[in-house]
């Protein structure tokens, strides 16, 4: 296929990238790859089948891409709660306000696709190795034996707590409830409750 043309200015195609991109998200997430076509992408970004052609090779190319940044802005977000303000209780109370916020939703469901289709692409599978839950879980334990030494947080395996933990937030996003925008926003203490005494 003929890539894009290389006298367009830059900005016009970093935009329609970026529109491809956040189109082919959406329907990835809610499809999976096998249940995804090039020309249901190019639906949902409002553009011909033959123009995403023009920035993407395939749809196995893009999931990829997709992953790939999925990954590094979950791993990003899981980095910065060390440095979030307040004490452990706080950092995680605006960890999972971030996961559950509605601009993340089809990252996290992208994310679960890759690891659990048989159908994602090599490239993406390699790209997944680099992120999984355990990781997650083993990158918060520290906060959250800080958090029991002070009090906030139930005494207990900090692993086996914090994956019970992630088991109902990854419930929560994976379900089709509908719900009014940000209504788990509101329910953050309910689901920290899990954590606490």
């Amino acid at each position: 296929m003929t890539r894009v043309n290389k006298h367009q200015p830059d900005y016009i195609h970093d935009e329609r990238r970026e529109q491809i991109k956040r189109a082919a998200l959406k329907v990835f997430a809610l499809r999976g790859i096998s249940g995804t076509k090039m020309s249901m992408i190019a639906a949902e970004a409002n553009i011909s089948q033959g123009l995403s052609y023009r920035y993407f090779n395939s749809k196995e190319e893009l999931f990829s891409i997709l992953v790939q940044e999925a990954v590094e802005e979950a791993q990003a977000e899981i980095r910065n709660v060390h440095s979030l303000p307040g004490t452990p209780i706080e950092q995680i109370r605006t960890f999972t306000k971030n996961m559950l916020d509605e601009s993340n939703k089809h990252f996290f469901m992208l994310l679960q696709q890759a690891q659990t289709s048989d159908e994602v692409p090599e490239k993406a599978k390699e790209i997944i190795e680099q992120y999984s839950p355990e990781k997650t879980i083993e990158q918060l334990i520290p906060i959250f034996i800080k958090g029991q030494q002070m009090g906030e947080f139930c005494l207990g395996d900090p692993y086996k707590l914090l994956f019970l933990y992630f088991s109902v937030i990854t419930g929560l996003m994976l379900q089709d409830v509908q719900t009014d925008e940000g209504y788990w926003l509101e329910e953050i203490n309910l689901l920290i409750k899990i954590l606490t005494k």
